[in-house]
């Protein structure tokens, strides 16, 4: 006996997602189909930037508050036994249209915000796989780099040769660092792993 055919996304969402409260601005965009788990958009997001994936994170749609299952934290300062959990929604159930925003913060200590248009609904391209990055720029601040102004900070050390930081940061982030590099294909081969 055969099993049941999954049936087809209805449709991509384009995605554009932003890194908040750095100039320049670093972003990716994405297309995702409309049926991916905000889980599953949170590994998204934590390849096409990169991330380590080594701290708590949620999704906020509509004053809404998506994380993991609440019960897997237990210290209630981080509030997360309020939130939804993000395996039970799909993207196209809180962002319907085009335009819609999402927030992501990563990391409750450095405070990673990250605003999420849909920029356009698409159908589905027959023989095409989900998700894939179209584009993006400049490279995402290491993790534990102390937020928007640690990396503010740590790129003015790494920068400048002469700085006091300057051998302390080349250390800590195991030599050089080009605040442009942005690899599309390296992205998109990250990106094949996920299931």
């Amino acid at each position: 006996m055969t099993p049941p055919k999954r049936s087809a996304p209805a449709s991509v969402y384009q995605l554009k997602i932003t890194l908040v409260g750095l100039r320049p601005p670093i972003w990716r965009r994405v297309l995702a189909t409309s049926d991916t788990k905000l889980s599953k958009l949170h590994d998204i997001i934590q390849r096409v930037m990169p991330w380590g994936n080594a701290h708590l994170h949620e999704f906020t749609v509509g004053g809404r508050r998506y994380s993991p299952e609440a019960t897997r934290y237990s210290d209630p300062e981080f509030g997360l036994e309020e939130t939804k959990s993000e395996y039970r929604v799909s993207l196209g159930e809180v962002a319907t249209a085009e335009k819609a925003r999402l927030t992501y913060l990563y990391d409750f200590g450095d405070g990673w915000d990250h605003g999420i248009l849909v920029e356009k609904i698409l159908p589905v391209e027959e023989g095409k796989r989900y998700p894939v990055c179209v584009g993006g720029k400049r490279a995402c601040p290491p993790d534990d780099c102390g937020g928007t102004w640690g990396y503010v900070d740590f790129l003015e050390a790494i920068q400048d040769p002469q700085h006091p930081e300057h051998q302390t940061f080349v250390e800590w982030i195991g030599g050089s660092w080009d605040p442009e590099e942005f690899d599309l294909e390296a992205v998109n081969e990250v990106l094949t792993r996920i299931r």
